[in-house]
């Protein structure tokens, strides 16, 4: 009897395993519609060129949509994100052919047996900043200066190691370059980045993430430096705040140690006033004098005020209607209205999203 008792037993352990080990492929899918109304009313309908998210104005158009699958099993995963919209465009402009149209596309395997450890490469989402191109997974519509000013994706391989109760994730990255499929041309150098990401409880996060590569051909190539720190913070189950700072230094020229620079700090707040409403504000201020990754031409470079509130209606959970005004104020001249400069720029954007 205690040997039929113990062949029960293991025979059960082993269903559990193999139950446990059997590889599982998700489908998913994201769709999001939006207008956006710009007062400077451009002829050409698009934004400033800083803008790549909801960057066309005075029509309804698709941002992005994608369809995902997702394979899973205890030592190895993979995803595959075909996309189209406004920001496949904009975005992936410097990327050849159908390249353009990946969200993401990667392979990983798991390197222990006892240790959350994995080596992941492929196509991913950017490890820089709070927020991404799903603007349903962010508290306000469109993105803020540094988040449309850092990678999106990158391209390239990590190794990912997590802690067992889920509270420290480091990340080590081995990249082709700042938001690049395919590496620069002339450049032969490798880039790469370091995210390391602390979960003390359910309700605060807190990361930063570092980049170090270089821009141009080797001939001419300049050392680029760029940090991301943040920190998210569920007050109460009704009110949250976002803390960000970006700030990076590049090379004014190969063979000068001089550096340019770029800082960028950001605050969001939201708060649920009701089971399916909740309202998000934004301020932020983005300053890169010497145009390292936005140029003005104008004396004092692009010294730019965010100021953005936005309301959100979400009738159910995978799904929320948005709506979203935002004023830009920069210290030059940089924006354009009927054929003069101006300082300001303001736009409401209204947008459907849906998650399947």
């Amino acid at each position: 009897m205690k040997k039929l008792i113990t062949l029960i037993a293991t025979l059960t352990a082993s269903l559990t395993t193999l139950a446990q080990d059997e590889p599982k492929v998700k489908f998913s899918g994201y769709l999001e519609t939006y207008y956006g109304y710009d007062f400077n009313k451009p002829a050409d309908h698009n934004r400033p060129a800083f803008i790549y998210s909801h960057n066309r104005a005075n029509e309804v158009n698709l941002n992005l949509g994608f369809i995902k699958a997702a394979y899973e099993s205890s030592s190895i995963r993979a995803n595959l994100a075909l996309m189209a919209g406004t920001y496949t465009n904009a975005n992936l402009a410097a990327e050849p052919g159908v390249l353009k149209n990946i969200f993401e596309a990667n392979a990983g395997v798991k390197l222990s047996k006892t240790e959350n450890l994995w080596i992941d490469a492929g196509i991913f989402s950017s490890h820089i900043g709070f927020e991404s191109a799903v603007s349903k997974d962010c508290w306000v519509l469109t993105r803020n200066i540094s988040s449309e000013n850092t990678p999106y994706y990158e391209s390239g391989a990590k190794i990912t190691y997590g802690t067992k109760d889920g509270k420290l994730t480091a990340t080590l990255l081995y990249l082709n370059g700042w938001q690049r499929i395919t590496r620069q041309n002339g450049n032969n150098k490798p880039a790469g980045g370091l995210q390391l990401t602390w979960k003390p409880t359910t309700k605060i996060t807190v990361n930063y993430s570092n980049y170090l590569g270089t821009e141009g051909a080797d001939s001419v190539r300049v050392n680029r430096f760029y940090h991301n720190i943040y920190g998210i913070f569920q007050l109460s189950d009704k009110f949250g705040l976002t803390l960000g700072l970006d700030c990076g230094t590049q090379q004014q020229s190969k063979d000068n140690h001089s550096k340019n620079e770029v800082f960028s700090p950001v605050v969001i707040a939201q708060y649920k006033f009701a089971e399916k409403w909740a309202v998000a504000g934004r301020f932020e201020y983005y300053e890169d004098k010497n145009g390292i990754f936005i140029s003005t031409g104008t004396t004092n470079g692009f010294k730019t005020k965010g100021y953005s509130l936005n309301v959100d209606y979400s009738p159910i959970p995978n799904a929320v209607v948005r709506l979203e005004g935002k004023t830009y104020d920069s210290k030059d001249k940089i924006f354009a209205r009927e054929n003069n400069s101006v300082n300001v720029n303001t736009t409401l954007t209204a947008s459907i999203a849906v998650s399947f």
